[in-house]
Formats: C-alpha cells, structure tokens, sequence
C-alpha cells in the first residue's frame, strides 16, 4: 500500500470516516481507495468474536478456547505461558478472520476491591510488564496484532466512565505507567487503548501529555491509539491530542466535530492526517484474509489445562496434599457444580469445550462420600458472577455468606477440610487457620476443572506464586476509606501499593506478594553480583519434579525473576540482569480538584445519579428494563454454558448501565442513541421538556460513510 498517494487522494470526508469505528468492531472501508475494513474482536484471555456484524449482546459469539485470566496467569511468572496463549489466541483469531486482539490489559492493582482486578496481571509494574509484552509477542507472532489497554490510570469501575485519576507525575512514572513503557519498548505492540477516565482533569483520549508527549515521543510508540468503547468526549480534541482513531464509530456528531474543527482551523490538517497515516500503516500491516485451515482445537484446549496447573498456587498445606485418591472424600460447595473459570463482562468468551472439576472427577471415578463417613473434606468456595464483574467494583473482600457458613459447619466436623478457591480476586480467609490446606486456582479457563485434578491428586505439583499480596482484613488496604466511593479517585497513597505498602509501614499480611507452596522443596544459594547480573543456584531438595520462581528485590522492589523446574536433587544456577531505571525526579505534588456537582444532570453524569429527579428516576428505570429482558431470556435457556454466559452478560449489562454515562453510552451506541438523544434526555431529567423535545428533533448531520456511496 503506498500510504503517502493513498492519503493525497483522499476527502477530509474520507480521513474523518478513517478514523472513527464502524460496526462496533471494524474500521471504516474506503472503497474508491482499495482501503478494506480491519476487524478488531475483544481478548485479553481468549478470543471473543461477535456473530455477525454490529453489537448482539455480550454472549454470543464464536466458540474459541477460553484461557485462563491474567489473574491467574500472573501467578504462573512464566512468560512462556504468555506466548503460548498468545500464539494460540492469535492463530485463532486468523481462524475467524480477526485483525487485532483487544488485549492484554495491563493496569495496575491498585486496590483489591476493582470489579475488573481478573483481567490485570499483578500490583507490580515488571510483573505486569513483562508477563503483557510475552502475550503481545506471542499474538503478534501470529500475524495478529494486539491492543494493549486500559491507557492509564484506569483502576476502578464505579466510576470509570468520567471518573477522574488524580495523581502526581511521579506517582504515574514509576507505577502505573510502567507495564506499558515496558511493552512498547520491548514487544511493540500494534495499538494502545486509551482508557475512559480523567487523568487529572483531562480525558485520557484527549490528553496530550499522555497520547503524544510520553507515549509517542518519550517512549517512541509508532501504532495506534484507539479509544476504549465510548471513551470519546471531544472528538476534535482528541485528534490534537494523538488519538487515531474512535471506537466503535458510527457517531455522527464526532465526525461532524472532526470536519468543522478542520474546516476553521482549530484542528490542524496535518494532525487529522497524521491520524489516518498511523492506521492505513496498521491495515496495510494486518489484513488478511481469514486462514480457513481448521484449528487444533482440542490442542488449545490441553494447553489451557497445562497453564492453569503451572499458574495454581498452593497458598497452605499441613500435608493433606496431595491426596492419593485413597481417601473417602466429601466434596461440597457451590463452585464444584458450577466451576467458575472466567470473569463477566467484555471479555466473556464461548468455550469451544468445557472441562468442569465435577467432569475431571467423574473421569477418576471419585466418589462422594458423606461428611461422616469421609476422612478429608474438599470445599470448592470462590466468588460467583454476582459478587466480581466488569463495570462495577466490589462492595468488600469478604466470599458469600453461605460459602462461609458452609467451611465453618465443615471444619466443625474435625475432619481435614481441604479448600479449592475459584474467583478473580483477593478474598479474606476468616478460616485460614482451621483449614488444612487451601489450593487458589483463580480463574482457570475451560480446563480448569482438569488441572484441579490433576493437582489435588499429586498428578502435577503445583508451581504458582502470588502475583499480588493478600491482606488479612480490607482495612489493611492503603486508601480503603475512599476507594471506589466518589468520582474522583486521589492517589495519595503515591506508589506505595500492595507489598510496598506492608513492608515500609510493617503492615502484618495473609499471604505476601510472591508466596506459594509446593509438594517438594527448594534451597538457594546467596545472592551473587556483577554488575548489573545477579546470580543464584537453585536445588531441589524434595522428591517431586517441581517449579520454583527465583525472585529478585532490591531495595524492597522486584526487579527481575525467572521461573526453572527442577528434578529432585536437580541444581541450577539462575542470572538475573536488573534493567537501568530512570532516575529522573518526577515532580510529587497533587492538586485535588472539589467534586463535581451532582445537580444539574449532564452528560457526564451517573445514570445512578438520575434519581435525584422525578423525571431522571423515570428514565434510570427505563434504561435498566433493557437489562431486564436479556435477564429474562436467559432464564428461559436451556441448561448449559450458553445459559451461563447470557446471565452474565444480562448482569454485566445492568452494572454496566448503573455506572454509565449519557455520554458514553451515546458514544458506544452510535446510530441507534445519537448525541441529540442524549442531549434530549438529560434535559428531560433536568426537567426541561420543550429542550428535550426540541433536542430529539434535532439531529446532527453529516456526510455518508464511504462505503455507503
């Protein structure tokens, strides 16, 4: 593609309708030009591609291999994992024809109550960092290309359509900017994601400092900037700002703002152009025709099982495990029956099979004793889809009461109770010390229930370690008081999260960042130094082939590690070469704007917010109705996983609508709630009809698409 003669040829009508989205998932076509649509499908852990065009709900869509989630699979400290799952995710998205993944998600865990805490990796930057640029390796390899997101300071869902991060430049610079300064200089992703929220009062898809000043001139980014789905605010800001390109599209009213800035003046040509260049580059990288040989499937399936087994940690055991399947056990909780193995929201993938633990026992032929005839006893406890999810964060850390009553009536019995814990985030363990042992999968993928097995029984020797630090009580958490409460996020706890946090104020922990047991035993050598390389030797003492992560702090910090497995009495001597960091000051001052007024209602606000008025609860009533129905219709389904993913989508949809915005959900909708509606009603809930009518009455216009010439 001669990029520089296309873009010479082309409208400004054109380069407006090049970067905005169309179709909730594709680019703009521009047919006189030979320039196809690039087709873009949600990730991170899997491929989540949407039947037919436009948006149909949030579960139906192509079966593919759901792995693990980036919860679980941080806790593996295996890149190799990461480019495995990426080359396979990548392989299928040839399959069905998809040109970038929407993933990995790499933010920071802030705090352990973020609804969306499954689909990030680790509270540490290098973990996060390097385990992100694996996947992206691993995809790309494939002739895939990746969008790394949430672009930044995206660490809670209360608010994250029009919440505001405020936080001082070191703070940013030496946390939650470095997973994605580590992908972009090592692994070169295709597209960064910019995130919903402010970043100290501006919209991160229309910051400049972050689009264009660090991200493409510091850090040297040559891809694309997208937004997140309805991220928009300013269209023609945005172009200025360094973001390519608007999804999903199909918004009149950027594209308007994109042609009259240009035409005036106040958006430079070149920027605009600029903006098209950055994707006609990205198409001419990435389009291709869909590979229609058939995937190895029930490969991919084997190697989600085998990820899930390297990435379970082993959090206590006095002994009991493995079990030797002599035993008479009794198996019990609500997750035995219904395996948890993904979170709820944008990423929720169609299995193409599903490996539940009830499956992989039945395949053993275990059988359920009674709790009075048993010796040990198994409880499969976790949080359920009702308790974790994309779009709203948790209200506390604590399981379901009942799964809670359940484990206390269990370990009443005096028999060894063995937990199996299944959920995307950290809980408080009130049971920690009347339990035997506690076996952590996470969110394990489709085969989960095969790995569960096979580490229970001693198959496989459990390898996984902590990829973030597991308090005692929520309250141990710096900011608890006010995380997740006000649309305004203030990190003044600066960088010290999770295990930074603990060791500078000696804050006593559950289990500490970096933890996990095994069924066989470790010695390590000192540490040796030179120069910048740190080496050690690692021995396994025990009598089991294992996996053990050598982990280098210096100064309290993780600044390299690297995971070898070992037969017994094997020895290896591992090297660890610590990166230069940046020793730049960054200024540390924060200036705390006051909270937004909540009257008069705007396009910015809350739909919770709504009911503050009688019109405003009317019409936050209405929106809900539509969640209502998916509910409905998914009772009425059979039976099965297809059932299971339409009552998530129906619950994430609801939470997803209660922490909307006008503005958002008219910039994920775009023809069918243009920008007027919105306009329309939040005069209505302000109690203005004739300007909410005369609103509705007015719609914006703008040229046709290219493609509908």
């Amino acid at each position: 593609m001669d990029i520089e003669s296309i873009l010479s040829q082309m409208t400004v009508e054109e380069k407006a309708a090049l970067v905005s989205g169309t179709d909730f998932m594709y680019t703009n076509p521009i047919p006189r030009l030979g320039i196809p649509s690039l087709c873009m499908s949600d990730g991170p852990h899997g491929l989540r591609k949407m039947k037919g065009s436009g948006f149909n709900g949030f579960y139906q869509s192509e079966p593919a291999t759901a792995f693990p989630t980036a919860a679980a699979t941080a806790c593996g400290w295996n890149p190799d994992n990461l480019r495995k799952m990426g080359a396979a995710i990548g392989r299928e998205c040839r399959h069905y024809g998809v040109h970038t993944l929407l993933g990995p998600g790499v933010n920071i865990k802030r705090n352990p109550l973020c609804g969306r805490n499954f689909e990030y990796f680790s509270e540490d930057p290098l973990l996060a960092g390097v385990l992100g640029a694996a996947m992206v390796e691993g995809v790309q390899s494939q002739g895939t290309g990746v969008s790394v997101k949430h672009f930044a300071l995206n660490n809670s869902e209360n608010y994250r359509f029009m919440g505001n991060s405020v936080a001082s430049e070191r703070t940013m610079r030496q946390l939650y900017l470095k997973p994605f300064e580590y992908i972009v200089k090592h692994a070169h992703p295709a597209a960064l994601m910019c995130a919903y929220n402010q970043i100290n009062g501006t919209f991160c898809s229309e910051n400049k400092w972050l689009l264009t000043d660090v991200l493409r001139r510091e850090w040297g980014f040559d891809g694309v900037v997208m937004s997140d789905w309805g991220a928009v605010r300013d269209r023609a800001a945005g172009i200025r700002a360094g973001l390519d390109l608007e999804m999903p599209g199909d918004t009149a009213v950027c594209r308007r703002r994109i042609l009259d800035s240009v035409r005036d003046g106040t958006t430079p040509a070149a920027d605009l152009d600029q903006a098209c260049r950055n994707i006609l580059r990205w198409i001419d990288r990435f389009v291709q025709p869909a590979d229609e040989t058939p995937v190895d499937w029930e490969a991919h399936h084997t190697l989600a099982g085998e990820i899930a087994a390297d990435c379970a940690v082993l959090m206590k055991n006095d002994g009991t495990l493995p079990l030797t399947g002599k035993e008479k056990l009794h198996i019990t909780g609500e997750l035995y029956e219904t395996m948890r193995y993904q979170g709820a929201g944008s990423s929720m993938i169609c299995p193409s099979r599903l490996t539940t633990v009830r499956d992989a026992f039945e395949k053993r032929k275990i059988r359920n004793c009674s709790p009075e005839d048993c010796d040990t006893i198994l409880v499969f406890a976790g949080l359920t889809d009702e308790y974790e999810s994309e779009g709203y964060d948790r209200e506390n850390l604590r399981l379901p009461e009942t799964q809670l009553r359940l484990i206390d009536e269990m370990t009443a019995t005096g028999r060894k109770v063995v937990v199996v814990l299944f959920g995307g985030g950290v809980v408080e363990l009130p049971f920690n010390d009347r339990v035997s042992a506690i076996l952590n999968m996470f969110l394990p993928g489709q085969n989960g229930g095969e790995a569960t097995a096979q580490l229970l029984f001693g198959e496989k020797n459990p390898s996984g370690k902590l990829a973030e630090t597991w308090p005692v009580h929520y309250t141990d958490v710096p900011g608890h008081e006010s995380f997740g409460k006000t649309p305004q996020e203030v990190y003044a706890e600066g960088t010290e999260v999770g295990y930074r946090y603990d060791q500078k104020h000696g804050i006593p922990v559950r289990y500490p960042f970096g933890h996990g047991l095994s069924y066989t035993t470790f010695a390590h050598s000192e540490w040796q130094k030179t120069g910048n390389t740190y080496t050690r030797t690692v021995t396994n003492t025990g009598g089991r082939f294992g996996g053990e992560v050598v982990q280098l702090y210096v100064d309290g910090e993780l600044r390299g590690f690297q995971k070898v497995y070992l037969q017994p009495g094997e020895s290896r001597t591992v090297s660890v070469t610590v990166e230069a960091e940046d020793e730049t000051v960054w200024p540390d001052t924060l200036s705390v704007p006051p909270l937004p007024e909540k009257l008069p209602i705007t396009t910015e606000s809350r739909l919770t917010d709504f009911q503050q008025t009688a019109m405003g609860r009317m019409l936050f009533r209405t929106f809900l109705l539509i969640a209502r129905h998916q509910m409905k219709k998914a009772e009425k389904m059979p039976e099965g996983p297809e059932r299971d993913n339409a009552r998530k989508g129906a619950l994430f949809l609801k939470r997803n609508m209660e922490s909307n915005s006008l503005r958002a959900i008219s910039m994920s909708a775009g023809k069918l709630f243009p920008w007027n509606y919105a306009e329309g009603l939040m005069n209505l809930a302000n109690g203005h009809l004739f300007k909410g009518i005369r609103a509705f009455l007015s719609p914006i216009r703008v040229p046709r698409l290219p493609k509908e010439e």
